[in-house]
């Protein structure tokens, strides 16, 4: 499970690596369960006056790091829930109880990214890891989002990362305990963002797939 990743910190990478307009307020550096963050969805097509239509595009929506289930019976409950609910499986999204509707509702995201956070077993002890692009730019990670909602009008907004099996990767075949599923965050191609956000949902699975190796650097968190 990815718990941990880092923020992107410079208002102006949001705008250079995400075509969006840079936040005010930039979420902390490291990002855990249930801290406030920041994640990219659709805005849909709007017509002004009957006549002007403007087309869909990004936005920059603050949001915390865990799906609130859209269930939940209260804003507590949904945000104890979604510490629980930090990454989705393609696989198994279709019927779940937490994750089937905003999957079906095509409610998508990118969760920008500077790097991800595993620990590497391969001494016997949990050795934190810092897993980033080698070229040292942002990364798009495909996720969820889902707004629970009172009729108090109270609200919780969080999203989830999907995850793709690493048995096989380059790279990430070594990390997680010895015994534990092997899974990693899907890191979008750049190209690949508005596709994504927009594909029909038959087409959505198509996007779930590792990113290479060779693309990707991994450091062992030096202890301050």
């Amino acid at each position: 499970m990815i718990s941990h990743y880092e923020s992107v910190r410079h208002a102006a990478l949001y705008t250079e690596a995400f075509n969006v307009p840079a936040p005010d307020q930039l979420p902390g550096r490291d990002i855990w369960p249930r801290r406030p963050s920041l994640f990219i969805r659709q805005t849909p097509a709007t017509v002004e006056a009957d006549v002007e239509t403007i087309p869909a595009g990004r936005e920059l929506v603050p949001g915390q790091f865990g799906l609130p289930p859209a269930w939940a019976k209260s804003a507590s409950d949904a945000k104890l829930r979604s510490s629980k609910l930090l990454n989705a499986r393609p696989d198994s999204v279709v019927g779940s109880k937490h994750f089937d509707k905003a999957w079906k509702e095509s409610r998508r995201c990118i969760v920008p990214m500077m790097a991800f956070f595993v620990d590497d077993w391969r001494t016997g002890q949990p050795v934190p890891t810092r897993i980033a692009r080698v070229d040292g730019r942002p990364m798009g990670v495909a996720g969820l989002w889902e707004r629970w909602g009172s009729e108090e009008g109270e609200s919780v907004t969080g999203f989830c990362l999907l995850t793709v099996g690493s048995y096989g990767h380059g790279l990430l075949h070594r990390y997680d305990p010895p015994g534990a599923e092997k899974r990693m965050p899907v890191i979008l191609n750049e190209g690949a963002y508005d596709a994504w956000l927009n594909a029909p949902l038959s087409k959505a699975a198509e996007f779930m797939r590792s990113y290479p190796a060779n693309w990707m650097t991994a450091n062992p968190v030096e202890k301050g």
